[in-house]
């Protein structure tokens, strides 16, 4: 279920955009604002292009992919527990990191694209809640601590508990940088949860992974599985949730 809506971006761009509801469970759905076009691109000041986000890729922040409700639908049957903290890499609309911020866990949102957190704040009182932390984190290209600042977004620094991230092994490029992040912010004693639509990349990601003492605990085939996207079609989603220990 969808409805097409105008939206104002910080840089005071407007943005074509839909309310879609995303069912995790039989009982529980968000409420998500999307993008409506795929093919829009605003960055009229440039911020996203200095950070590397050209106008081919712009766009892809603001959609609910399949994996995403996988990773959501997954860590909705994991405890919270109360001492632990999330980080969400590469978060977009931040579907699961709503999700888990709605169950009480101490979790950050982060993405690199400068939107973002427009976004974040438009879904998070679509849904009735606020003050879901988020922080800059950015694989490949280097940030620009300039520009973050002057959008008033703080880089990640701490270390957590456990990370998750849906869709992200998308370039040959990425398994190696990826780990590299994941590393620089993960705890010693950590678990790494990644959704992975079978995008040809993950056993590169689990051997970059090895480098940093992280060892593949466990892999759960999401094959065939149905999921029901924002349009009403009913797909067969095939991938796997990768979980990562190092203790």
């Amino acid at each position: 279920m969808s409805d097409l809506h105008g939206s104002t971006s910080p840089a005071s761009t407007p943005l074509k955009t839909r309310l879609q509801h995303i069912r995790i469970s039989p009982g529980e759905s968000l409420r998500i604002r999307a993008l409506a076009d795929h093919l829009q691109y605003a960055d009229p000041l440039g911020h996203a292009q200095a950070l590397g986000i050209g106008p081919a890729v712009w766009p892809l922040f603001g959609l609910v992919w399949p994996s995403s409700i996988q990773l959501a639908r997954k860590l909705k049957n994991r405890p919270i527990r109360a001492d632990e903290t999330i980080l969400e890499l590469g978060c977009g609309l931040g579907l699961t990191s709503l999700l888990m911020h709605k169950r009480g866990a101490h979790i950050h949102a982060s993405d690199c694209h400068p939107l973002v957190p427009h976004f974040l704040k438009l879904n998070q009182a679509l849904n009735g809640l606020s003050d879901l932390p988020y922080v800059h984190a950015q694989w490949g290209e280097q940030s620009c601590p300039d520009l973050l600042a002057s959008l008033g977004l703080n880089p990640a620094r701490q270390r957590y508990d456990l990370i998750v991230g849906s869709d992200l092994l998308y370039e040959g490029n990425t398994p190696a940088q990826l780990a590299q992040l994941v590393n620089q912010r993960a705890k010693e004693q950590a678990e790494v949860w990644v959704v992975d639509p079978d995008r040809g990349h993950r056993n590169k990601f689990t051997q970059e992974m090895e480098r940093y003492g992280f060892e593949l605990v466990r892999q759960v085939c999401l094959r065939d599985r149905p999921i029901l996207m924002p349009e009403g079609k009913e797909l067969s989603y095939k991938g796997r949730c990768l979980q990562y220990q190092r203790s």
